[in-house]
C-alpha cells in the first residue's frame, strides 16, 4: 500500500469483490491482472455478472491475457494498449447501470485514468475498489503547459511537452489521474539539481 504526508496521495486498499453487487466492471493493466485473479479466482459466483479489460502494457513482457480468460468471467477483452482500454471502459461506464461496482488494477498512472473517467461520471473514487501492481513509474502533468508524461521514474525531469525541466510533486491530482510537475528552475533559471530516480 502506498501511503503519503500529502493528503491527495491515493491510498489502494487492495482488490476485493463486493458480493451484493449486480454486475462487476473490471479495469487491469500489466501485473494488475495477478490482482484481478487473486480477488476474483475464489469468488466463482460473482464471474457470471463480470466484465473484465486488460491490457498487457507494464508487465514486462507478461501477457496474463489467457490467465484471464481462464477465470471464466462472463466477458474479458484483451485489449492492444491503456489508451484503447480506457475508450472501451468509457462506452461501458455510459451504459452501466445501479449496482454496477469498478475495479482498477495496475500501475498508479492506469489507475488514475479509470477512477478520472469514472469521476466524469459521477462515480464517487472512494467506492472504486482499487490495487496497486507494477512499477511506481508515475503519471506526471506539467502544472505549464498542461502536457502529460507518462512513466516517469525520476525527479526532475524534462518535460516531454515543453522542454522545461519539471520537478515532481506529491500533490496527485483525481480529476487528471496525474501527479504536478513544476518548474525546478523557475527562480533561479539554469541551477537545477541531479536527478534522482524515485519510482521504479
Amino acid at each position: 500500500m502506498l501511503v503519503s504526508e500529502i493528503k491527495s496521495r491515493p491510498v489502494y486498499c487492495g482488490l476485493r469483490v463486493d458480493g451484493s453487487a449486480l454486475r462487476h466492471l473490471v479495469a487491469a493493466e500489466g501485473e494488475g491482472a495477478l490482482a484481478v485473479i487473486e480477488a476474483f479466482g475464489g469468488a466463482r459466483e460473482a464471474l457470471g455478472r463480470t466484465a473484465i479489460l486488460y491490457c498487457p502494457a507494464g508487465s514486462a513482457g507478461r501477457d496474463h491475457g489467457a490467465a484471464l480468460r481462464d477465470l471464466g468471467a462472463d466477458v474479458v477483452h484483451v485489449m492492444p494498449s491503456a489508451q484503447t482500454l480506457l475508450f472501451r471502459l468509457n462506452a461501458m461506464l455510459d451504459v452501466a447501470t445501479m449496482g454496477t461496482r469498478l475495479y482498477a488494477a495496475g500501475r498508479e498512472g492506469f489507475i488514475g485514468s479509470v477512477v478520472a473517467a469514472a469521476a466524469a461520471r459521477g462515480v464517487d473514487h472512494q467506492s472504486i475498489r482499487t490495487e496497486h501492481r507494477g512499477s511506481l513509474a508515475r503519471r506526471v502533468q506539467c502544472v505549464h503547459c498542461k502536457g502529460m508524461t507518462e512513466d516517469v521514474t525520476a525527479t526532475p525531469f524534462v518535460c516531454s511537452h515543453c522542454g522545461l525541466t519539471l520537478f515532481v510533486r506529491d500533490h496527485f491530482s483525481r480529476r487528471l489521474g496525474a501527479f504536478q510537475g513544476v518548474c525546478v528552475d523557475a527562480e533561479e533559471p539554469g541551477v537545477i539539481p541531479p536527478a534522482e530516480e524515485l519510482y521504479r
